[in-house]
């Protein structure tokens, strides 16, 4: 089973996302003076006492307003809310009851989930219980005062919501795969979402900054989970303001660094511009798997050869992830969408992989056969003694050497190459230690073995 899904609900401004961080004791809500910052589903795992859940945050929820986003907005917080075992109301204790309060209380006592009512900035415990006292005219039962910003009350909270959750015991949760789907703004990555998990999970828009949160979805297939990770459209630094745009693309990198697997989708009508090259170069160094996706496939004027000479210009260019696998699709029309899944598995499978120091200096020998490590015009020869793979996620091999000096850029690419070769590792980086060990340590080291072997 998983995990119960707790939705905090309430119109615009009433501190959603800071009761949500207080919660999840995290700060990666986007928590900003203006209507409309928190716009999709956003989900965060939080616990308590003997209880783990998910709380999503949602969009301020406004009745008989159709404009902007505002339709979409009630859109996904009906839908939270529908997949969720209870719900958290959030009102403004400081502002205090209104007639946006009184729709959305009438709209929650008509449905089946529990919910729990929080009066909000309630920051001063004095006069947070005569704030919440007038609330209880909504009908949804006690007002809990709390503080989003300083926890006041929210334990209270908490001991009362966890009576409407299922145990720890419960619940049977397999390791999820995180997968980040990361690009630049309009290429497609909310849509691929929505295709993935088929609904409109996230808001879809010409307008570039629609997404501005790292948004979360667990979906499953052939009893995999998966947990999906749609993040803003990450645009050139200098064109950032600071504002929701700025902690959105935090959030994306963030989003990028807590993934197994990043799904980079490039805009096949665009090609591959300098933001994208600059993104590969951030999911290499983070040392994150990675699927390249080319979207819009569709809309490609294309003959036999288009698609070679395309994955050609593709793999030139994204030389950061060279290594990765490609997959051409259209998010708006399901083409080859569920193929992804296959390379997200086998992506996951080589970034968590572990090879034995008996085949690592196997694959060594038979490369150093083939090419010898470069020598210097004073006649010192670089030498490579052994190998073996000190971590995974991704692989790292640490090579003992006589001097890491000795060793050129073009001898460690040719190196690399070589245990892809041999040993695969498509779909992750490799991360290779050159470590320098004197060659007298080593021969002493050699000797005083072979001497305990004599003894």
């Amino acid at each position: 089973m998983a995990l119960p899904i707790v939705a905090i609900i309430g119109r615009p401004n009433v501190g959603k996302s800071t009761l949500m961080n207080r919660l999840a004791q995290v700060q990666d809500a986007i928590v900003y003076d203006e209507p409309g910052v928190t716009r999709d589903r956003l989900y965060k795992r939080a616990f308590w006492r003997d209880r783990e859940f998910l709380v999503v945050d949602t969009g301020g929820l406004v009745f008989g307003d159709d404009t902007e986003f505002l339709p979409l907005i009630r859109q996904q917080a009906m839908t939270a809310l529908a997949e969720s075992t209870a719900a958290i109301f959030v009102v403004d204790g400081q502002q205090g009851l209104n007639g946006a309060d009184e729709e959305i209380a009438q709209w929650l006592r008509e449905q089946s989930v529990p919910v729990l009512l929080a009066v909000n900035k309630c920051e001063s415990v004095d006069q947070g219980m005569a704030q919440a006292a007038e609330f209880w005219s909504l009908g949804l039962g006690e007002p809990y005062a709390v503080s989003g910003i300083h926890g006041n009350g929210t334990g209270d909270l908490l001991d009362t919501l966890i009576e409407h959750l299922p145990s720890y015991d419960e619940i049977e949760e397999n390791r999820e795969i995180r997968v980040a789907i990361a690009g630049r703004p309009n290429v497609g990555k909310s849509s691929l979402l929505n295709a993935f998990v088929g609904e409109n999970r996230s808001i879809v828009s010409p307008i570039s900054g629609t997404t501005r949160d790292a948004i979360d979805m667990l979906v499953e297939r052939d009893g995999k989970p998966y947990r999906l990770i749609d993040t803003a459209g990450i645009r050139k630094k200098k064109n950032v303001e600071y504002g929701p745009e700025f902690f959105g693309i935090h959030r994306a990198f963030r989003a990028i660094e807590r993934s197994d697997v990043v799904l980079l989708v490039i805009d096949a009508l665009d090609g591959v511009t300098e933001q994208d090259q600059k993104l590969a170069g951030r999911i290499a160094d983070d040392g994150r798997a990675c699927v390249v996706v080319v979207n819009k496939w569709d809309a490609v004027e294309k003959d036999s050869h288009t698609i070679y000479e395309f994955e050609q210009t593709l793999r030139s260019r994204l030389y950061f992830v060279e290594w990765s696998n490609l997959i051409f699709i259209s998010a708006q029309t399901g083409q080859r969408v569920e193929k992804i899944f296959e390379l997200i598995d086998a992506a996951a499978e080589q970034h968590k992989r572990r090879v034995s120091t008996s085949v690592i200096n196997e694959v060594l020998e038979e490369a150093t056969k083939w090419y010898s490590p470069p020598t210097t015009r004073q006649g010192r020869q670089g030498k490579i003694y052994y190998g073996t793979q000190v971590s995974s996620e991704p692989p790292a091999i640490a090579l003992f050497v006589n001097d890491p000096k000795l060793f050129g850029d073009n001898y460690r690419r040719y190196v690399e190459r070589q245990f892809r070769q041999a040993l695969g590792f498509a779909g992750t980086p490799i991360r290779l230690m050159w470590r320098g060990k004197k060659l007298r340590d080593f021969e002493r080291n050699s000797t005083v073995n072979r001497a305990t072997k004599v003894k």
